[in-house]
């Protein structure tokens, strides 16, 4: 291996790279000493450094529990709800989460993030599931503890931490600031207490609402392929799978949508599951790490196109039908699929390191069908729609059966795995490895780091042993060959780095079950865990059983590779953190579940040892201060009027005096940030046509100093806009302090002068 070495420029960018990690290190580490800032402060519960909590044997105010629906005489199939509810928690002041990109942080809004929650009850309610699709980067652990809590509170055991499943779309463009293990806390830039309870809100709403409405339905099953939409973002480890393996399938990506078509007994649409990539596998990323406004990515304007369209006359978030559009094994599935290219020269960077002659692995980069991330978005989508379209209006295919399910918390750093009769091994204590730090061509880190790293640098091991300490030599024997970056499974303070404790479940609905991952499962990954457990249904007498993996659910432990893709460690392997063998884990585990609910010992299982849930954690840095105006100025002023006359195609734009938008998560007078009213003389007022939640709308935050902002409003006239006379309102909550005062959140509005639309 050639000696590297450092010009000078590099050696002085080095230098304060390491001096402002110190830095940040010691003021993390002090501020979480002190630990007095206002947003953990106000968090519920008890402020020891951290409380074993059980969901099911907490509750914090008597339990009033709502009553089920009678029995319906003479009917097969379910009781069945639907519901949705605005999960989309702060949209400024906060780290998007995904990409791990620093300065990355949210500025605005492009689309609200919708918790979609379905429902399914015996018909002598004697058992029930209720999977959840939240629009999120993925389910903290406390999110989901803090979610059965307050389930419990409501409604008894009725949802419970083995029949509740709670799984992430994983856009990578969802606020972050929700999680208690300090890896994802550092990735945050510290827990966001006012996020994480607008987030447990939303996401305890959308089930209070199926809950509600459930009635007597039908359950219908359809699969179809999607073409065109994806690639495979590591072809050269798929390639480590054995030949005979490879050979069975057509694609080194799973192309194969199943969907779940909900009607009630007279016909009439509830709703539709559509649970990818176990049948259609893509990464929420057309919108890539250059991107500032919160948004739900491809597979959440997929269950806007379909929502729009069933529920007509509504605005979007609005309306009797929910779409849920939820992750599975999309571990190395891509939906930029023109690939990998250097962004300096243009030509293909797909090879194992994804690197560039010229600049290296940061100028490999790979992009999407459309003119830019926003259309690339829509074009991906919207083909993912429109095949959910064709599945639904054909499925005839009815699903019958009890709900059973079957759950446990395993610690996965110390697993026995028997690959056969005689040889056995163990998983490992967390680590990522060195192209954890690459990135992938999704979203690259800028680092000179390359995927498909097999051996340290002394260079950044020095800089780690300094400032954490030098991974032990069990754990680097463990994880071999993996080279270790952060050995997190050793590293405790303030909390914990990585999950010990982590949830694995099955729910099944008659021939369907259900297996929700606690990560993102590879393609090949995805295929061998799907037979096994098949596999495992069959040999105790439940024939026919589709496998559908659901992933991102319930807490994330990273990404699960193949055996011999773990050697190649390029991301994904470099990013499996209990080591070589986690999916052989992870097979046996929920085969274990499997056979419990085939021979009906789901009872006798031991619920394993309960997570904790940490308090007095890392907060924001970034302090909340009050919001002020300029001088003769009010909140809500417009600063940049409308035009006179827009045509259709064009964009208008209006600008307004601001204030901070992370005040509207605490302060939820308005429910939108904006809407584009209509006025209709038929009436004599203004109709509203469009609102945050609205693809054809954006929201733009522009921070200036001292409390001073601005708040930019656009709408992209679509090609159905009528002509007529239009209008922009702006929503918001300013922040007042005022001396030896509690700070109070205000809510104003500003409007926009009147403007004409005409076609062209």
């Amino acid at each position: 291996m050639a000696k590297r070495t450092f010009s000078t420029l590099e050696a002085f960018l080095i230098f304060l790279l390491v001096m402002m990690t110190a830095i940040t290190v010691a003021l993390l580490t002090l501020l979480f000493v002190t630990s007095g800032t206002i947003e953990n402060n106000k968090d519920s519960g008890n402020h020891g450094s951290s409380t074993t909590l059980s969901p099911t044997t907490t509750q914090t105010s008597p339990i009033t529990q709502a009553p089920d629906p009678p029995p319906f005489q003479n009917f097969s199939g379910y009781y069945i709800g639907v519901g949705r509810a605005d999960c989309t928690g702060q949209v400024s002041d906060i780290n998007l989460m995904g990409y791990g990109k620093r300065g990355q942080n949210a500025r605005g809004l492009l689309t609200r993030l919708y918790s979609r929650a379905f429902i399914l009850v015996e018909p002598d309610g004697s058992n029930r599931m209720a999977f959840v699709s939240v629009e999120l980067g993925m389910i903290s652990q406390r999110l989901r503890l803090e979610v059965l809590k307050r389930l419990q509170s409501k409604y008894g055991s009725l949802y419970r931490r083995d029949n509740v499943i709670l799984s992430g779309t994983h856009t990578h463009s969802g606020p972050a600031g929700f999680f208690q293990y300090t890896i994802y806390v550092l990735a945050s830039e510290g827990f966001s207490n006012r996020t994480f309870q607008y987030l447990v809100s939303g996401i305890v709403k959308s089930i209070e609402i199926a809950h509600t409405n459930l009635k007597p339905g039908k359950i219908f099953v359809n699969k179809g392929n999607v073409a065109n939409v994806q690639i495979n973002r590591s072809p050269s480890s798929y390639l480590q799978n054995p030949p005979s393996e490879r050979a069975r399938y057509s694609s080194n990506t799973d192309k194969e949508m199943l969907l779940l078509k909900m009607v009630d007994l007279n016909g009439e649409d509830l709703g539709l599951i559509r649970r990818g990539p176990n049948w259609f596998a893509i990464h929420p990323v057309s919108m890539n790490n250059s991107n500032h406004l919160v948004n739900s990515d491809n597979m959440g304007y997929a269950a806007y196109l379909f929502e729009q369209e069933k529920n007509r006359g509504y605005l979007p978030g609005q309306g009797p039908f929910v779409a849920g559009f939820a992750s599975s094994n999309l571990g190395d599935v891509s939906p930029n699929i023109l690939g990998p290219h250097c962004a300096n020269t243009g030509e293909s960077c797909d090879n194992e390191k994804s690197t560039c002659p010229v600049g290296g692995p940061s100028m490999c980069m790979a992009s999407g069908p459309g003119q830019d991330i926003f259309d690339s978005t829509q074009i991906i989508g919207r083909m993912i729609y429109q095949t959910a379209k064709e599945l639904h209006d054909s499925a005839s295919q009815e699903v019958t059966g009890p709900v059973l399910a079957a759950h446990q918390w395993v610690n996965m750093t110390d697993v026995s795995v028997m690959l056969n009769d005689t040889y056995a091994v163990k998983t490992c204590k967390p680590a990522l490895g060195y192209s954890f730090a690459a990135g992938t061509i999704d979203g690259v880190s800028g680092l000179n780091i390359t995927q498909g790293t097999t051996e340290g640098d002394p260079f950044w091991d020095t800089i780690r042993d300094q400032l954490l300490g030098k991974p032990s030599g069990e754990i680097i024997e463990c994880h071999k060959p993996k080279p270790i970056l952060l050995h997190t499974g050793e590293l405790t303070k303030p909390h914990p780095w990585h999950p010990d404790i982590v949830d694995v479940q099955i729910v099944t609905l008659g021939s369907l079950a259900i297996a929700a991952i606690p990560g993102e499962f590879t393609t090949m990954s995805g295929r061998r865990f799907r037979e096994a457990v098949k596999k495992e249904f069959e040999s105790y007498g439940m024939k026919d059983m589709t496998v559908v993996i659901s992933g991102l659910c319930n807490v994330y432990t990273h990404y699960i590779t193949t055996y011999e893709e773990y050697q190649a460690q390029r991301y994904e392997a470099a990013s499996t953190i209990y080591g070589p063998h986690t999916l052989s884990a992870y097979i046996q585990l929920f085969r274990d579940l499997a056979k419990a609910i085939a021979t009906d010992t789901v009872a006798n299982m031991s619920s394993g040892p309960e997570p904790p849930f940490f308090n007095n954690l890392i907060a924001t840095l970034i302090p909340n201060i009050p919001d002020r105006t300029p001088i003769g100025r009010h909140f809500g002023d417009v600063l940049q009027p409308a035009k006179p006359e827009y045509r259709v195609g064009e964009v208008v734009e209006v600008t307004f005096v601001g204030a901070n938008p992370k005040n509207s998560a605490e302060n939820q007078t308005h429910q939108t940030f904006l809407t584009v009213e209509k006025y209709e003389d038929s009436i004599g007022d203004w109709q509203i046509l469009y609102n945050d939640a609205s693809w054809e709308t954006r929201f733009y935050w522009h921070k200036g100093t001292l409390g001073l902002s601005n708040a930019t409003i656009e709408w992209y006239i679509p090609d159905t806009a009528q002509p007529g006379i239009y209008r922009i309102r702006y929503f918001g909550h300013n922040r007042k302090q005022e001396l030896l005062k509690p700070a109070v959140i205000l809510a104003f509005e500003g409007i926009s002068s009147p403007f004409e639309v005409v076609t062209t």
